[in-house]
């Protein structure tokens, strides 16, 4: 990868910047600005992996609907019948929805990051592009699926409210705080994956264990509160706990409202986010050449 120095010089046809592209060495500065000159074409990123995602699907959109509806269906058998595990008095297929719309983005949005640069080889050895633009276009993407299931999550809540007399929770507001904290963390795990798979091919294969192992050390199926006090700080570590914690009680009312522990949560997406980011960007200046 090279970095960009930008100079101002005389062109054919007049006085025109001409961008002189150059070797980087050590840690490459994250450019902030270049992102925000290039958001044209992060959107047209975004609006290509969508299309891809849905072309020549028999029912479309619809899969955004019917994955995290199964999967509570098999959960609330397994978990809340047979197993009995306890929901914080909630009823537990909303119990486990609420905790799937979160996981559900966070694993999608890390899937596909985590291939976006290997999956768009050719891009890279023809023009260049802030490389960095493209995890952030594959995390994008998950976004449409989780709108989508939000909506079915707040008729699923109107139903139970009925019956149970749950109602939406007072922090429906910081839903979109916690989602951007799940896309963060999918976004700085995808950063280290992205860059490392284009030299290591097998990381695509590590995907899915790591997604695995993660998704039992999240509360999805089980609530924080089953947790040993003593064990939370630890525990919280894990920045998908403060997410899920926050988006059962963001949407449900959930008693375990947030507490000190989300501060380590979003402490760990901050250090894993920052962190991804600048290795990411060290390790560009190799992509065109490895990959």
């Amino acid at each position: 990868m090279a970095s960009i120095a930008s100079t101002e010089a005389a062109g054919a046809a007049g006085h025109l910047p001409v961008h002189v592209i150059a070797p980087a060495s050590g840690w490459v500065p994250v450019r902030l600005r270049e992102l925000w000159e290039y958001r044209e074409l992060l959107y047209f990123l975004i609006w290509r992996e969508v299309k891809i995602r849905y072309k020549q699907a028999v029912l479309g959109i619809v899969w955004a609907v019917l994955q995290p509806v199964l999967t509570m269906v098999i959960f609330s058998v397994v978990f809340g019948r047979f197993a009995g595990m306890p929901s914080d008095g909630l009823p537990y297929p909303i119990f486990a929805y609420c905790a799937l719309l979160p996981w559900q983005l966070f694993t999608f949005s890390l899937t596909e990051s985590s291939n976006s640069v290997v999956g768009n080889q050719r891009l890279i050895t023809k023009v260049y592009f802030p490389r960095v633009m493209l995890p952030i276009a594959a995390v994008g993407v998950g976004l449409l699926d989780f709108a989508i299931s939000l909506v079915v999550l707040l008729c699923l809540i109107g139903f139970y409210g009925g019956y149970y007399g749950v109602t939406v929770g007072a922090g429906l507001w910081s839903v979109p705080i916690w989602a951007l904290l799940a896309v963060l963390t999918a976004l700085g795990v995808g950063f280290w994956l992205s860059a490392l798979n284009v030299r290591y091919r097998d990381i695509r294969y590590t995907v899915p264990f790591l997604a695995q192992l993660w998704f039992f050390a999240t509360p999805v199926v089980y609530p924080t509160s089953i947790v040993p006090e003593q064990w939370r700080p630890l525990f919280a570590l894990n920045p998908m706990v403060g997410v899920v914690d926050g988006f059962r009680w963001a949407l449900l009312g959930s008693p375990v409202a947030p507490d000190a522990t989300v501060l380590i949560s979003i402490g760990a997406v901050v250090a894993i986010l920052v962190a991804g980011l600048f290795y990411f960007r060290r390790m560009e200046r190799t992509f065109a050449d490895v990959i």
